[in-house]
């Protein structure tokens, strides 16, 4: 099998992870690239012990593909740290302002630390009440940080409409390992898209995503009015931002007040739907309590894009446009193992 392995090369071809496969001596650096033949599907693997420690040293006969169920033989491995193309998506709404917003600041920029090769490229979105992006695709770090310190924390949550915007950019990186990473402290409360909208966008894509949600429901909540009082039928009327010009602020204000009642049944954060957002892809949601924990958390995953498997196999069945599992298992069957759960064969 290695030698087929040494004679063959792949490469990723439309978003799906469906990719061109052919044979032929390639050197280790060539990579994935476009060949006429048959098609094959990547898959980004991570194997972790039951403390999360990274599993080193496996090699194809460890690992079992399944598509559909059905057995494939791995045609294309790796263990080799690869550039990646990662989009980083900000929430910059109103419940992030102060601390929250400057500790995410410092984990993205302790985030970029960690990406050391010259290959690695970096976009960053924001998003409130709309999205917008705040650095274009760059390997320049310095770039990333002069936007993060434009960033100002207003406005409410278009989370699904970020994510939806995201992932195809994401997804047009270069390289051919790519990510996204979602950090958010609040539940979705103006999207014009809904989370089954996101989850076709994910499947559709073969973007590894993360998500990291700051949990602020043991924080004191700051009320328009007393608790024992019940919740206005209707809002305040606040004066509406003209939606053609990103960024418009409600006059007089710095942040968006808190109402009785809805924050804390609707904009707390929703961790389910984080997870339903990453799970299919491979990647994996991470709450923590307290903003002062999302540097350890960007450098985790940081660390843990830098330690993955890459496997290859050739798909089994027909282009028709059907969502088709994949299953990985390791022979060890006490590791933890993570990839993406399927693709769409179109």
């Amino acid at each position: 099998m290695f030698n087929r392995i040494a004679r063959c090369t792949a490469a990723l071809a439309v978003a799906g992870g469906m990719a061109w496969f052919s044979c032929g001596q390639v050197g280790a650096q060539d990579g994935f690239r476009f060949r006429s033949g048959v098609e094959l599907v990547n898959v980004t693997v991570t194997v972790t012990d039951r403390a999360g420690h990274f599993v080193a040293d496996l090699t194809p006969a460890d690992f079992a593909v399944y598509d559909n169920e059905q057995f494939v033989e791995i045609t294309h491995f790796s263990a080799d740290r690869v550039p990646v193309s990662v989009g980083i998506v900000l929430d910059t709404s109103g419940s992030m302002a102060g601390d929250k917003i400057e500790r995410a600041r410092a984990s993205i920029e302790r985030f970029l630390d960690q990406l050391d090769d010259p290959e690695d490229e970096v976009f960053l979105y924001g998003f409130a009440s709309d999205v917008r992006i705040i650095q274009e695709w760059t390997s320049d770090h310095d770039a990333v940080n002069k936007g993060l310190r434009r960033v100002d924390a207003f406005g409410g949550t278009s989370m699904y409409d970020a994510v939806i915007r995201a992932v195809p950019m994401a997804q047009s990186g270069r390289n051919r390992k790519k990510a996204m990473i979602l950090i958010s402290d609040g539940n979705d409360t103006s999207s014009r898209r809904g989370l089954r909208d996101v989850r076709r966008v994910v499947r559709g894509s073969e973007v590894l995503v993360y998500a990291i949600g700051i949990d602020g429901s043991a924080e004191p909540t700051i009320r328009m009015s007393p608790p024992t009082f019940p919740p206005p039928p209707i809002p305040f009327p606040f004066p509406i931002p003209d939606r053609s010009r990103p960024g418009t602020r409600w006059p007089g204000l710095t942040q968006l007040p808190r109402m009785s009642g809805r924050t804390a049944a609707g904009d707390r954060l929703n961790a389910q739907a984080l997870r339903d957002i990453t799970d299919d892809s491979g990647g994996r949601t991470e709450v923590v309590r307290d903003a002062r924990d999302l540097s350890p958390a960007t450098a985790s995953i940081a660390d843990e894009l830098s330690r993955q498997y890459s496997l290859g196999y050739i798909s089994p069945g027909a282009r028709d446009g059907r969502w088709h599992t994949i299953r990985v298992d390791v022979r060890d069957g006490s590791v933890q193992v993570r990839a993406r759960r399927g693709y769409t064969a179109s």
